[in-house]
């Protein structure tokens, strides 16, 4: 009977190595992205499925807050992030991104469907949309944002040193008013209640009724619309024109997984990664694929506004500053 006993406990140790073993030579792919897309109800889990279904390999997803802040995150780690992939920086941090010399080119040719041209041969886009303020119907709407500070109209904004959605509304209000644009936020300035550090805190007080409008995208109805049957949302496309987010991955130079990064990195353009971002990060995709009904009735501007991403880097110290000063005033 001890024998027997010996024998069962010898092969439940010998199982027990083996899937150790096993368990040990599954590479591990680690990702650096923003919360919302790693969220349950955000493209991360969809896509890690997937991915895993084609690399034997276990896709890890970290999350850093918002967007803006992978920036500040990388450059405080230096070559000594883990990170072999970053997911979630937009055109206006790639000219700082790059600066950090952490990146390596992406090596992936993809046919884009995006309403700009892309040259960028290290950050590879993976979706796109409006950025745009977005309210109940009832809600009296305004077509700029001199209508807009006029207005008793309370809205939510994100902070531009940790959002990416944040940083592009001081794009956004730079690229039309220019010299101008410190009198515009000190105009909106009674406008805002309250600036949060990323888009998930700022949509949530907005449902929660604790402001009229918020900055997100054009496409954010779609959710309302499709994942809740809910028609009663919308987004204001001003006049003057709505900016431009694209969202970019780029491969770590120093990944001890390049093979690996590269893998996902080409990913990132196909049906897999591309077809689950409408309806989970609620964006248009980078390339061509069928969007699901209901991004028909989204509010679509007559014109997208966008600076270079040097540009951006160029005035970018600035603007949070002249935003920084108008709202503690």
């Amino acid at each position: 009977m001890k024998t027997q006993t010996l024998s069962l406990g010898l092969a439940s140790v010998g199982a027990i190595l083996c899937a150790s073993t096993a368990l040990a030579q599954t590479p591990v792919l680690n990702v650096l992205t923003y919360d919302s897309f790693t969220s349950e109800w955000g493209p991360g889990p969809a896509i890690e499925k997937a991915f895993e279904a084609e690399c034997a390999c276990d896709l890890v997803f970290t999350s850093a807050g918002d967007g803006a802040a992978l920036l500040a995150r990388l450059q405080l780690e230096g070559p000594r992030t883990d990170a072999d992939v970053v997911l979630g920086l937009d055109t206006n941090l790639t000219a700082a991104a790059r600066d950090t010399g952490l990146f390596a080119p992406h090596g992936v040719t993809a046919d884009l469907t995006m309403p700009v041209t892309w040259d960028d041969d290290t950050f590879l886009p993976f979706d796109w949309g409006y950025l745009a303020f977005v309210a109940n119907k009832d809600t009296a709407p305004v077509t700029s944002f001199r209508a807009l500070a006029d207005s008793d109209l309370k809205i939510v904004i994100e902070d531009p040193r940790s959002s990416t959605p944040g940083l592009g509304l001081l794009m956004w209000v730079h690229a039309v008013y220019g010299d101008e644009a410190p009198q515009i936020w000190a105009d909106l300035a009674d406008n805002i209640v309250t600036v949060t550090p990323g888009w998930t805190e700022a949509y949530n007080l907005f449902l929660a009724g604790e402001a009229d409008a918020v900055l997100s995208y054009t496409t954010s109805p779609a959710y309302h619309l499709i994942a809740e049957d809910d028609d009663t949302k919308t987004s204001w496309a001003f006049d003057e024109g709505n900016y431009l987010q694209v969202e970019v991955a780029a491969k770590v130079a120093n990944t001890d997984q390049p093979a690996l990064a590269d893998q996902f990195m080409a990913f990132i353009a196909q049906p897999g990664f591309q077809d689950v971002i409408p309806e989970t990060n609620w964006m248009y995709p980078a390339t061509k694929v069928s969007l699901p009904t209901g991004f028909d009735t989204l509010t679509v501007p007559s014109k997208g506004l966008l600076l270079s991403s040097q540009d951006a880097a160029n005035v970018r110290d600035a603007l949070v500053e002249t935003w920084r000063t108008a709202l503690s005033q």
